[in-house]
């Protein structure tokens, strides 16, 4: 087994760092009071190839592979989780433009997508109908060279900011057979957002988008008629383990910083470090994360080589989100009454990755997934 890195991935990931380190950790506090991710910052990253760098160099990518956009997203994340949502949500919808759209259409979107000239969302989730996707109400009737789309979505990460989404609609009958998938412009008239009010992620700006009367011309069709549950599920076996990097990623930043304030703090005369109930809660955390790290690393080497990787993509997205809000939990502790202070990022990392314990597949069904995958169909 050969568990190094190429020159190329080290170089991705150390040009995100020194960006992450300037541009986006000064930022994660005004990020968050002001609820949005400036556009410009995405330009930056674009304009260095820190988003979609999986993709072909025909669309603006430096065809990478998923493990090299997971080394990326990490380095952002560690930083900034609510920014690492831009690659993790290019690099889901990308995936499913790249593969599914007419090419016309991924050549529209996809170069400004990776320049970080736009955002894009994915709206699957509905009020009734968050884990089981396959019961989706929103419509997509056909109108001539139209689709006409009414319905909500909700619980959507980027809702304020995405100038297009990834739409999935009822097309038919028959549950997930009567899906589809549309690329939608936000700015398409018939359409509403509201923005939520919630404890963490707030940069992100989840909300509801309201489809009244919506036409899409029926080329932003993102494959077969009825194909697009096979391919949001598809597509979640990458996105999962990405996930599972972005909140470990917190916890690294976490940790980095509860290593040395132990080191320096002094109580009764000697090093918080020196006392064991200090360090052995801070040793078991580095001991889960590099275990949970490199299930998340494999999980993408196995994506880029081709071969089954749905039950470790959903050990990722349960696991990885679980660690990740009990470590910064014991880092927030470790440093006392200052940790619970707004003034450290220790409770703003702990609010941000509670939510991707729900966003993308909650653990129950995550576990069922694993489940299933090893005891087949006998499981739930």
């Amino acid at each position: 087994m050969d568990f190094s890195l190429t020159e190329e991935q080290l170089a991705c990931a150390a040009t995100a760092r020194r960006f992450a380190a300037d541009r986006i950790a000064p930022g994660y506090r005004a990020r968050e009071q002001a609820r949005r991710i400036e556009p410009e910052l995405a330009a930056e990253m674009g304009a260095l190839g820190l988003l979609g760098s999986e993709f072909a160099p025909e669309f603006g990518g430096l065809g990478a592979g998923a493990v090299t956009s997971g080394l990326i997203i990490e380095e952002v994340s560690r930083a900034d989780l609510n920014v690492g949502y831009l690659n993790l949500l290019l690099s889901l919808c990308g995936q499913i433009l790249v593969r599914n759209a007419a090419p016309e259409l991924a050549a529209e979107w996809m170069p400004a997508l990776i320049r970080g000239e736009r955002m894009i969302a994915i709206a699957l989730t509905e009020p009734h109908a968050g884990s089981d996707a396959a019961k989706l109400r929103l419509r997509a009737r056909r109108d001539g060279d139209d689709y006409v789309l009414d319905g909500e979505k909700t619980s959507i990460s980027l809702a304020t900011q995405a100038h297009v989404a990834v739409v999935f609609a009822r097309t038919g009958d028959g549950g997930g057979r009567g899906i589809s998938a549309f690329l939608v412009p936000m700015d398409s008239r018939g359409i509403a957002r509201t923005a939520f009010d919630d404890m963490g992620t707030r940069a992100v700006g989840r909300g509801s988008i309201f489809f009244d009367g919506v036409r899409v011309p029926a080329r932003n069709r993102l494959g077969g008629e009825g194909d697009g549950f096979v391919q949001v599920m598809q597509g979640f076996d990458y996105s999962r383990a990405l996930i599972g990097l972005q909140c470990l990623a917190a916890a690294r930043a976490s940790l980095d910083e509860a290593w040395a304030y132990a080191s320096e703090r002094e109580a009764f005369g000697r090093k918080l470090v020196a006392n064991q109930g200090v360090s052995f809660p801070l040793a078991e955390a580095e001991t889960q994360y590099e275990a949970a790290r490199w299930l998340c690393l494999r999980t993408l080497w196995l994506k880029d080589n081709g071969m089954p990787h749905t039950s470790e993509a959903a050990m990722c997205k349960w696991w990885g989100p679980k660690l990740a809000a009990e470590i910064i939990q014991q880092c927030l502790l470790t440093h006392g009454h200052g940790g619970y202070s707004a003034d450290l990022p220790l409770e703003r990392r702990l609010r941000d990755v509670l939510g991707l314990q729900i966003g993308d597949g909650t653990a129950q069904v995550m576990k069922l997934l694993i489940a299933r995958q090893k005891a087949g169909r006998l499981v739930g």
